[in-house]
């Protein structure tokens, strides 16, 4: 396997693994923000998302911005947390445009940049270059980006075709869901920060 390959499955791996989960419950509210049928708006907020941890990721990873991880993994949880409080309180009333959302979600994803680059710091030999790995990692994390939002839009797709009457209820519950996880890993997180 090429250097490359293993820099993009890298970021794969570490987007889809079920420990990195904050990163995916992110992502999911990000689809809920939007309609199925808005899918062009959809895209233009991932894409928002996108541009702000792919320019974290190159700062962080080139030593310009530094902040302890665990104050980083904190911010992430926040940054999740106002997501889901937000589209709780738009839920009956879907977002009808405005760049705001996209440049907070920009905000957000600056934020969860910071969260990437310790994996790919950690395994950075000082020596080498970090153009390479830093382009094919971050590839990696848009790719299994990508699949987390295929399977919710399809999951969705299905629920309004099949169960129409409950696709508000699943929306609700699902966000609901990822609050209350949101809240307890954001004590966790800062009470890791005291106890350090």
């Amino acid at each position: 396997m090429n250097d490359w390959q293993i820099w993009f499955s890298t970021g794969i791996q570490h987007i889809l693994d079920l420990k990195g989960y904050d990163h995916i419950l992110f992502v999911v509210l990000m689809v809920f923000t939007y309609q199925v049928t808005e899918w062009k708006k959809l895209l233009w907020l991932i894409t928002a998302f996108t541009l702000g941890h792919s320019l974290t990721l190159v700062l962080s990873v080139s030593d310009l911005i530094k902040l302890p991880q665990a104050y980083t993994e904190v911010l992430i949880i926040l940054t999740i947390i106002f997501t889901a409080v937000y589209l709780l309180f738009t839920s009956k009333n879907p977002v009808k445009g405005g760049s705001v959302i996209y440049l907070i979600i920009c905000c957000f994803g600056l934020i969860h940049g910071l969260g990437f680059s310790y994996l790919l710091k950690a395994m950075l030999d000082s020596s080498e270059s970090i153009f390479t790995p830093l382009l094919m990692f971050n590839l990696g994390l848009e790719m299994g980006q990508i699949v987390v939002v295929i399977l919710m839009v399809l999951l969705l797709l299905l629920i309004g075709k099949y169960a129409k009457t409950i696709e508000w209820h699943f929306k609700v519950a699902t966000i609901s869901v990822i609050l209350v996880v949101s809240l307890f890993l954001c004590c966790i997180r800062i009470l890791n920060i005291f106890y350090q």
